[in-house]
């Protein structure tokens, strides 16, 4: 499979038109059931989404409903979205060709505080979600590593790069699939669909992270902007982060499943005073 990968709101949906375009056969519909009516604000050319966007291994392979399987061999040439969660449990033998697109962690983070205000449900307590800045660190970690590990073919690519130089960058992507119609995939990319942009100013990644962490968010995505390999200074850097914000990670899980523990019971956030 020609696997889109990248965080949400990374511009996966975006590559999957692209790919639509270009004229590759396309897995997943462009606004599922009640997605228009609900968050199409979000993404008007629509998200091209299957339930493979988890991953495509025994979960979903044969599908859970239908019972249809997908043979590695033939099905080779079909562009299909997946989440890097996803990817990272994908069965290796789909990962023909994976495209991987990573947006500038401050776009992410306004990006992501948008579409949780357009698609959180009425009564859902925000603060049970994972901070945008981590969940962007979080995801492209897990990417870089599992590239690493398992040597998949890879093309990645900034979602700003496309958006700057959509000719040149759909142009060596096709070249590196070996086929694709470059004029109509071109122009698949609507550059006035992109609703967050980050200018000089100091970045916004909210205040989780350290000014020392978000620099390396930063850094990540500017060396992949500028096609620039990852040195072994910084990607010990880069597990120097990772390691540092395990226990961060840990203390933001455990205090999500305990409001979501106490919301199921219908229990108080705070117990009552003693006496």
């Amino acid at each position: 499979m020609i696997v889109v990968t990248g965080t949400k709101r990374a511009g996966t949906s975006a590559w999957m038109q692209v790919l639509a375009a270009a004229g590759f056969p396309v897995i997943g519909q462009g606004f599922p059931t009640g997605w228009r009516e609900a968050i199409g604000a979000a993404n008007p050319d629509g998200f091209f989404e299957s339930e493979l966007v988890g991953g495509i291994y025994w979960r979903t392979n044969p599908h859970p409903v239908t019972g249809r399987f997908l043979f590695p061999e033939q099905t080779v040439r079909h562009a299909v979205k997946v989440f890097v969660p996803g990817l990272v449990r994908s069965d290796l033998a789909f990962l023909d060709h994976v495209i991987a697109t990573v947006r500038h962690p401050a776009e992410y983070v306004a990006s992501m505080r948008r579409l949780r205000s357009i698609a959180r449900p009425e009564g859902v307590d925000g603060e049970l979600e994972l901070d945008p800045a981590v969940e962007w660190w979080c995801d492209n970690f897990s990417l870089v590593r599992d590239l690493a590990t398992r040597r998949y073919p890879v093309h990645v690519v900034s979602y700003d790069r496309l958006v700057r130089d959509p000719q040149e960058t759909i142009a060596a992507v096709l070249r590196w699939l070996g086929d694709g119609d470059l004029a109509r995939a071109v122009a698949a990319v609507e550059p006035g669909h992109r609703t967050q942009i980050v200018d000089e100013r100091p970045a916004d990644l909210g205040d989780v992270l350290d000014a020392v962490e978000q620099r390396t968010l930063v850094e990540l995505w500017a060396r992949i902007d500028r096609n620039e390999p990852l040195s072994g200074p910084f990607v010990e850097e880069m597990n120097a982060l990772d390691r540092r914000l395990r226990p961060k990670l840990v203390e933001l899980e455990a205090r999500r499943k305990s409001r979501l523990v106490r919301r199921l019971l219908d229990v108080d956030d705070e117990p009552p005073p003693s006496g």
